[in-house]
């Protein structure tokens, strides 16, 4: 559940006037198929915008920015740490901030780029026994984590997330971007 703001209630209530519009304009109506296919119709319209404001209004109104992002891999346990700090630098609250952090092995994302870091050959019976028992080696992690709730305007808070890396991970390419909801 998003945190509602003032832009929210406007736009719900625009909403409101055109759906109130149109089941007026149904139930005008003499025909009794054209008015229960006109009220579905408005009922259906209605559904689509409440839920599409709700985003278009969450991207231009929650804004939140990520700083000072470090890492820090934990050889004896097998883990990567994710430390940084989150602000919402918007006018208005921020219900959760999550962040997304996406690591690629090898060089796909610098430009080192070999066929066999995409296309691993396999025979017809690893199409059907779904490799037959090979462990298979994803070459790209994402991870998402909730990492700060209820920030109000200005305010920061720091974080720490950690999770497994992957002992074949070489040459590591990391992607993190931050959004607020």
């Amino acid at each position: 559940m998003t945190l509602l703001n003032m832009w929210h209630y406007v736009v719900f209530g625009v909403i409101l006037v055109i759906f109130i519009s149109g089941v007026v304009a149904s139930l005008k109506q003499n025909d009794a198929k054209m008015k229960y296919s006109m009220l579905f119709s408005v009922t259906l319209i209605t559904i689509f915008l409440v839920v599409f404001s709700v985003f278009v209004v969450d991207k231009y109104t929650k804004k939140v920015e990520l700083y000072k992002l470090q890492n820090k891999r934990l050889l004896g346990i097998g883990k990567i740490v994710y430390t940084g700090v989150v602000k919402n630098v918007g006018n208005y609250p921020v219900g959760k901030i999550t962040f997304d952090i996406k690591l690629v092995n090898k060089g796909h994302a610098t430009g080192n780029v070999k066929g066999g870091n995409f296309y691993k050959p396999s025979g017809i019976l690893n199409f059907f026994s779904g490799g037959l028992g090979r462990n298979n080696k994803p070459q790209t992690i994402e991870k998402e984590f909730i990492v700060a709730k209820n920030l109000k305007p200005g305010q920061a808070k720091h974080f720490r997330v950690h999770f497994d890396y992957p002992p074949y991970f070489r040459s590591t390419a990391q992607f993190a971007k931050v959004w607020g909801h």
